[in-house]
């Protein structure tokens, strides 16, 4: 029996990071960029310089511009920034059997999980996700990386995908919980611009340590009224990659929650970056979502407010200030 063919949609960091682990061993592996001079340059010179200057790509990875030739592959690794999914799903032919969707955020205007998207436009496809703490430029290095994938085809896709997806530094866990894998990569991304404000702010590590343990508890909150398992969020795609972006300026979300809390304007902030902090799209819908569901969540509300222009140090304080209440119910 043949190896499956893999491609990876979405040649940004993570999306060539991914392609690298594959491909490291020789594997052929087809990387889709959506500009043709970036898949021409890859190609030529076995290097992404806009998105992952750090790595050397292995020469098993032929970078395409053409959505059909993915679409071709028995195997699509789904990349694109959140926001764009749909678009890009939409764009292609046809639709790879197995897809595992890689971006972490939630579709702004309908509050679509990735997988509800993807089930919508590929019906005939097994839908998977994969989500952990995995920061591009370690994966694409080498370096030892875990993390979950939730099959909706269940052991069977498991199967398939885990085969074909590990790698002696990349080691997947398994999963049957699409909702749970999901929620907790889009709100660890809204949690990690908290995280940076905080270090902004230069609030010091106590703040950091207890904004993460709350938010946690929000992440649990939100998951559990959307029918995502608690046992799943206590995993690597969720508690693992909240600590991990939580704690470093290599984190996109970090990074930019940094920036507000030294007082930038969030405006100028997302006019400037190349690479998208999918936190700043996931916090207004995610604060939408946890109205209508009834959850409290009063970090990612405050979040939603930093990104609208209110000054950080304002927002922390009547963070501060809300009422005392007990930790299990709070």
């Amino acid at each position: 029996m043949s190896a499956p063919r893999i491609a990876v949609i979405g040649a940004g960091a993570w999306g060539t990071a991914l392609a690298q682990m594959l491909a490291a061993d020789g594997t052929p592996v087809l990387l889709w960029a959506r500009e043709p001079h970036l898949a021409a340059a890859i190609n030529a010179q076995h290097r992404n310089e806009p998105y992952l200057p750090s790595a050397t790509l292995s020469p098993s990875i032929r970078a395409t511009s053409e959505l059909a030739e993915a679409a071709a592959c028995d195997i699509a690794l789904l990349v694109t920034p959140a926001q764009h999914l749909a678009e890009v799903m939409q764009a292609m032919p046809g639709h790879p059997h197995d897809l595992v969707l890689c971006a972490k955020g939630i579709e702004a205007g309908t509050g679509r999980l990735m997988n509800e998207v993807a089930t919508k436009l590929a019906p005939q496809s097994e839908i998977a996700v994969l989500s952990g703490p995995t920061f591009a430029h370690e994966v694409a290095a080498g370096l030892p990386t875990a993390a979950t994938l939730a099959c909706g085809g269940g052991q069977a896709q498991w199967q398939r995908l885990s085969v074909a997806i590990a790698r002696p530094t990349f080691r997947p866990y398994f999963s049957d919980d699409l909702a749970g894998a999901e929620i907790g990569g889009a709100v660890k991304n809204v949690l990690a611009i908290a995280c940076g404000v905080v270090e902004g702010l230069q609030l010091g590590l106590n703040a950091r340590s207890a904004l993460i343990a709350r938010g946690y508890a929000e992440m649990l909150r939100f998951g559990e009224a959307l029918g995502a398992r608690q046992a799943t969020l206590a995993g690597l795609c969720g508690l693992g990659d909240l600590v991990l972006t939580c704690s470093s300026t290599a984190s996109r979300n970090f990074s930019l929650g940094k920036a507000l809390g030294e007082g930038q304007d969030p405006r100028d902030l997302m006019r400037d970056r190349r690479t998208v902090a999918e936190g700043a799209h996931t916090a207004p819908v995610l604060h939408e979502l946890a109205a209508r569901h009834n959850v409290a969540m009063p970090i990612v509300d405050a979040v939603n407010r930093l990104l609208q222009g209110a000054p950080a140090r304002e927002v922390a304080t009547d963070l501060l200030a809300r009422p005392l209440a007990a930790e299990a119910k709070a």
